[in-house]
């Protein structure tokens, strides 16, 4: 493997298996979705492309002592077969939006991103409730290495490669 593949996120094929109907591949990857998973697996004709991994990393909504807040992080791997090439082409998109509502001003954050991505993070939030207590309004840990490999597995087992797109069109 060169040094451009590893940056680029492309893993060829593994010699010596048999390459899976795309199909077969759809299945796999699918098969990947269990209960306990912080992501699911799902159709991706709504966004363009054959399947879609999304991680809903926050979800939130809570009330403070004088304003309402919300904050929701979303993390997705749109993956497109190409069957020509036998690869999985893959791009990460995230996106997070945060408000704030209160008497004298209402505040609006949004921040996405589409490429290559790597992260580990987490992260932990207090404050007043709905009720008036004060507590643990969210708790999240998130790695893209955790939904990715599963995926990338998946895509070697069936015989096909991963090809991970920063710029290019899926």
């Amino acid at each position: 493997m060169k040094l451009f593949d590893w940056l680029m996120g492309y893993k060829p094929a593994p010699n010596g298996v048999d390459r899976q109907s795309t199909a077969a591949l759809r299945n796999d990857l699918l098969a990947i979705n269990r209960k306990t998973a912080p992501f699911i697996i799902r159709d991706g004709k709504p966004e363009g492309v054959d399947l879609v991994a999304e991680w809903n990393i926050v979800d939130a909504r809570w009330y403070e002592l004088f304003a309402k807040a919300g904050l929701q992080r979303v993390f997705k791997v749109l993956m497109k077969f190409d069957a020509a090439n036998c690869e999985v082409r893959a791009v990460d998109q995230e996106w997070s939006v945060e408000w704030r509502a209160g008497a004298p001003t209402l505040t609006v954050s949004a921040d996405a991103f589409r490429g290559r991505k790597w992260e580990k993070s987490f992260d932990m939030a207090f404050a007043f409730k709905e009720d008036l207590s004060y507590g643990k309004v969210y708790e999240y840990r998130f790695n893209t290495t955790e939904i990715k490999t599963p995926l990338i597995d998946a895509a070697h087992r069936a015989g096909w490669g991963w090809r991970g797109v920063a710029f290019a069109k899926l």
